[in-house]
């Protein structure tokens, strides 16, 4: 399984590698929309889990920018927004951007590991010892 996470935050980084340690994934990160979506061209993910605060092309912009790449494909990326944002309307303004759910921070592995396991790509049937409690 491919994932993209995009995340300007080192340590957030950190934290989100440390919780899909172990697991047989494909993980790349992206520091901001802009680079998230030049990955997107080559990686092909299953999965994206995209910070919605980013520098240079924050997260909506980078998953309108991956919606428009992805005209006219059957199966379209999911992506997961994780923001720190869980104020009232911000879920509207995230899922009209494209996105297909979000996460609030901070990230709790359970929630992670849920996503990845709604999303593995047929013929991927182990991502190794998941943790959805």
């Amino acid at each position: 399984m491919r994932v993209l996470a995009a995340e300007d935050n080192k340590t957030n980084q950190l934290v989100f590698n440390k919780m899909v340690k172990g697991l047989n994934i494909d993980l790349k990160f992206a520091s901001d929309g802009q680079e998230a979506v030049a990955i997107f061209k080559t990686f092909m993910p299953d999965l994206i889990f995209m910070d919605i605060s980013m520098p240079i092309m924050d997260g909506e912009e980078g998953t309108r920018e991956i919606r428009k790449l992805e005209k006219g494909t059957p199966h379209p990326v999911g992506i997961v927004a994780l923001t720190a944002h869980a104020m009232k309307g911000d879920e509207k303004s995230i899922l009209e951007a494209g996105l297909d759910h979000y996460l609030t921070k901070p990230l709790r592995k359970w929630a992670i590991h849920g996503k990845l396991s709604e999303y593995i790509p047929k013929g991927v049937e182990f991502l190794g010892e998941l943790d959805l409690k």
